[in-house]
């Protein structure tokens, strides 16, 4: 397959960005699921944004100064002042590029309903009831039906970029991407794709955790793909967990995706409190039930250790039932249809991981330190949310950062088109470099075994490393734990790769994987930071060391 533009990922970042690149050329969006499917699709909250009346007057009291603030605050010191200014800056642009997409966000008296969550000082969420993600996702996959220069691929799962050794002539210097091995997962055959330009929006890595908000293909494959080509990836410790997801005991050690309850439940008034029904969280912080989500989570992980109770609860009983039933109807039904009635009962709550703050390294257009090979959204690591991210920043960083994209795609496809008049010439040399590229690319080696009997046993690796994760590089670490976690990670990663390489491929294997090397990223960064910031916190390290870590913790494979 050759295309001017791949993206790998379906959710807003490469949808967003898909829907501008059609102008330029062909784009080729590929997703190892459906293409509905993803982190996206999943997010409650909304997106954060100052939003103003006619471009002078704010509504809410609210402004850009106070929304940078909130979100270097919940950053903990190490956020990018200028990747901040940026997402602050422009992202009413691109809520309103939203909503001209298609997008149909709640209203109350004709203007947008703005939420609260924990650590914003505003109300400054705009959403659409508490399914804004689904709402996103059905608004870009709508637009982009139709367009022709669009063809989204669905089951291609991304194994690993095509990149200078990949090349059966090695007369290029530098790192380069070229695009991607690919496997079409329903005939199972790996495919090279090879693309003028390469963009990474595969989103986070939550499945390396036993429960997670995550969907089940966020096994951080962007990631580690990133990393085994060469890319900078920084800020890997710092995972953060969402502090209320829906207790559920019938779900399995096994089965990892649990079901959210958004923060702006608590932004609408609901309050934390121990299953004996006594409020904890002013013990913690000032805000309450409110504060940043690594302090709440925190709290939640001490109350349980302490009582020994399997969660807490969170309380709507006090607020007017219609209004929970309005402003929140996924959450109640999905929990009544678990036999709890939010409008009179509290719902058991337990954290869960959620996002990945760190990723592989851009710049502010969006470009990672390897050639023609771009990255938005959470598989990335801008600087904006530096050790803890502000709840509903992400959708927004996607959005701004996939225009970042665009902008600089456009700059340079100006700039290359202005070596020549006649634009038709300058395609149809484009066309033959790219023809000339999958040639000089080796086709995938199909050699391996179906080696049944080893799959068996190294299959359980899976289990094991969301154990791993989970026992030693969950909420709470220390030194110990995180040593006992790297040898038997690194282990692993020594057992799979060594499989890998005599193997067939299967999206099992290929998961399997990505997992292990977005663990061992994790439980590296995590052992180089020796003290406590934001949702990085060692119990032998327990105050923020400025002095020698106000800084990213950058890891590359040379």
């Amino acid at each position: 397959m050759i295309t001017d533009y791949l993206i790998i990922g379906s959710g807003i970042a490469g949808l967003s960005l898909a829907l501008r690149l059609s102008e330029f050329g062909t784009v080729s969006v590929i997703t190892k699921k459906q293409k509905a499917e993803s982190n996206t699709n999943y997010a409650q909250g909304g997106i954060a944004a100052v939003m103003y009346d006619d471009g002078e007057t704010d509504y809410q009291n609210d402004n850009y100064d106070l929304h940078i603030k909130d979100t270097i605050d919940c950053g903990a010191g190490i956020c990018n002042v200028k990747a901040v200014e940026k997402i602050v800056y422009e992202g009413p642009d691109r809520v309103r590029e939203l909503i001209e997409f298609g997008a149909r966000f709640s209203k109350e008296n004709g203007k947008l309903s703005l939420g609260k969550e924990g650590g914003h000082s505003r109300n400054r969420i705009i959403h659409a009831n508490d399914l804004t993600g689904k709402e996103i996702e059905r608004a870009l996959l709508n637009k982009i039906s139709g367009q022709k220069n669009i063809t989204i691929y669905e089951y291609y799962f991304a194994i690993d970029f095509l990149t200078n050794k990949n090349l059966k002539s090695k007369n290029s210097k530098g790192k380069k991407c070229y695009g991607i091995y690919a496997m079409n997962v329903k005939n199972n055959k790996v495919e090279k794709i090879i693309a003028r330009e390469t963009i990474l929006a595969t989103g986070g890595a939550g499945q390396v955790y036993l429960h997670t908000s995550n969907p089940a293909i966020a096994t951080g494959d962007g990631i580690a793909m990133g990393y085994r080509a060469g890319c900078k990836i920084a800020n890997m410790e710092f995972i953060q967990f969402h502090p209320t997801t829906l207790y559920d005991p019938e779900i399995s050690e096994t089965s990892s995706q649990v079901f959210l309850i958004s923060e702006a439940v608590r932004g609408a008034g609901a309050v934390l409190k121990t299953m004996k029904g006594k409020e904890f969280m002013h013990k913690y912080d000032k805000r309450k039930s409110l504060a940043p989500r690594d302090i709440v989570a925190r709290a939640i992980d001490n109350e349980m250790k302490k009582s020994g109770d399997p969660h807490v609860c969170l309380d709507l009983t006090h607020l007017d039932p219609d209004k929970i039933k309005k402003e929140f109807p996924n959450i109640y039904k999905k929990c009544l249809s678990k036999g709890i009635d939010i409008t009179k009962e509290m719902i058991p709550v337990v954290p869960a991981a959620h996002y990945t703050c760190g990723g592989i390294v851009t710049d502010l257009k969006g470009r990672t330190n390897v050639e023609n090979l771009y990255a938005s959204g959470e598989v990335t690591m801008t600087g904006v949310h530096g050790a803890n991210r502000l709840a509903s920043n992400s959708l927004l960083e996607a959005m701004v950062f996939s225009y970042a994209i665009f902008e600089e795609l456009e700059r340079k496809l100006k700039s290359e088109n202005q070596k020549t008049l006649n634009i038709k010439q300058k395609k149809s040399e484009a066309q033959k470099a790219l023809n000339s590229i999958y040639k000089n690319i080796y086709d995938w080696n199909e050699e391996g075994i179906e080696n049944n009997e080893e799959w068996i046993l190294i299959s359980h690796n899976r289990k094991e490393i969301k154990e791993v994760m989970s026992d030693f590089v969950g909420i709470v670490r220390n030194t110990l734990r995180l040593e006992r976690a790297y040898r038997r990670i690194n282990m692993m990663r020594d057992e799979i790769e060594d499989f890998y390489k005599k193997t067939k491929v299967s999206v099992e294997l290929l998961e399997l994987r990505n997992l292990v090397t977005v663990a061992y990223l994790i439980i590296k960064s995590a052992m180089m930071r020796k003290e406590s910031r934001g949702l990085h916190y060692m119990l032998d390290y327990p105050e923020r060391d400025d002095k020698k870590f106000l800084k990213d913790t950058v890891l590359i494979d040379f």
